[in-house]
């Protein structure tokens, strides 16, 4: 692990974040102080539909900072941009302090918070052209390469909100990138699980996947030179999709130009198949690679994965167990999703 904590008085700025240790789980929170509320603010904090009326922050970068990338058209118009987000959940670049506090660990929230958007403010990624979707990869691929040696990080986020169910609070399409100093306890459950399946079976276990879903086919939805994209064997909610790529890669870094090209079009229609089959559902996706700390994680494999959100949100027995309760086949789901594609 690359990051040193510095030893300090515990102290934070208003605008700083904090990073939470559980003491018993070792799960992470992150106490967004940058974008604090008042406790009275939790009561009449309902989400409002889309106003037309409303200002678009992200058509030209009013209030904004700078980008830190601008891609281009031949007219001289941009066609994606990558600005630091204005309401971060991590303070920009420092090494993190000691926050700790009797028994519990906690350190400052350091890192990099940035929004990667396309120009058009209609269009989500499904309905955008190959190039743009391609662009919109090349872009996550550049700026990871741009943070992941930064002395604050050693893993990078790359996520995607599509809809207000979603947590997508500004209408404009656009991806969000995290570079922080911690590693997800789910992502660290992926990596113990495939170091794993390879001690027990001497077998990469992303390989197994790969080879079964393209051999059996019944929940592959969509596959080219570099990719599939299939639902899940234990998929964890209704028409989940996961974007892998066929040949052994951990770290999404070393990803080529012709992979990127092919990752475009996995995913455009990947979330075609949901756009059209489902009637433009509320979705996230994310990616999950290896951790940019410098350790090697030879039997992991990166991949993206999308996740609709479901139609009544998680109850008791999902919030006490962390058992997802899917309502559909995935053998089912992923027919129905090739189907949209022909």
């Amino acid at each position: 692990m690359k990051i040193e904590i510095e030893k300090t008085k515990k102290t934070t700025t208003p605008a700083e974040s904090e990073l939470r240790q559980d003491i018993v789980t070792g799960d992470w929170v992150v106490i967004a102080t940058g974008r604090a509320k008042r406790p009275v603010d939790f009561v009449s904090d309902r989400r409002a539909e889309d106003d037309p009326d409303v200002a678009d922050p992200f058509q030209d970068f009013s209030g904004q900072e700078e980008p830190v990338l601008l891609y281009k058209k031949e007219d001289g118009d941009w066609s994606l941009a990558v600005i630091p987000n204005k309401f971060p959940a991590f303070t920009r670049g420092r090494a993190p302090k000691d926050l700790s506090e009797g028994p519990y660990f906690a350190m400052s929230g350091v890192g990099y918070h940035e929004v990667i958007i396309t120009k058009d403010s209609e269009k989500s990624l499904a309905l955008l052209d190959l190039w743009q979707v391609a662009e919109v990869m090349d872009a996550y691929h550049e700026r990871y390469l741009s943070l992941m040696n930064k002395k604050s990080v050693n893993y990078i986020q790359i996520m995607h909100n599509h809809g207000r169910e979603a947590g997508a609070s500004i209408a404009h399409p656009h991806s969000q990138l995290m570079a922080i100093p911690v590693v997800s306890p789910y992502l660290e459950l992926e990596l113990r699980g495939s170091e794993l399946y390879h001690r027990n079976n001497k077998h990469d276990v992303y390989a197994t996947i790969a080879e079964f879903e393209t051999t059996e086919r019944d929940r592959l939805v969509f596959e080219n030179e570099h990719f599939i994209v299939f639902c899940p064997f234990a998929s964890r909610a209704a028409f989940e999709l996961c974007v892998l790529p066929k040949s052994s890669s951990p770290y999404f870094e070393r990803i080529t130009d012709d992979e990127k090209l092919a990752l475009a079009e996995a995913m455009q229609k990947a979330l075609y198949s949901l756009w059209k089959g489902l009637a433009n559902p509320a979705y996230n996706f994310y990616l999950h690679t290896a951790p940019c700390d410098g350790k090697e994680y030879p039997h992991y494999r990166w991949h993206f994965e999308i996740l609709p959100k479901p139609p009544t949100p998680w109850a008791g027995f999902e919030l006490s167990t962390g058992i997802e309760i899917s309502t559909i086949e995935p053998e089912v789901a992923a027919q129905y999703l090739r189907d949209q594609l022909v």
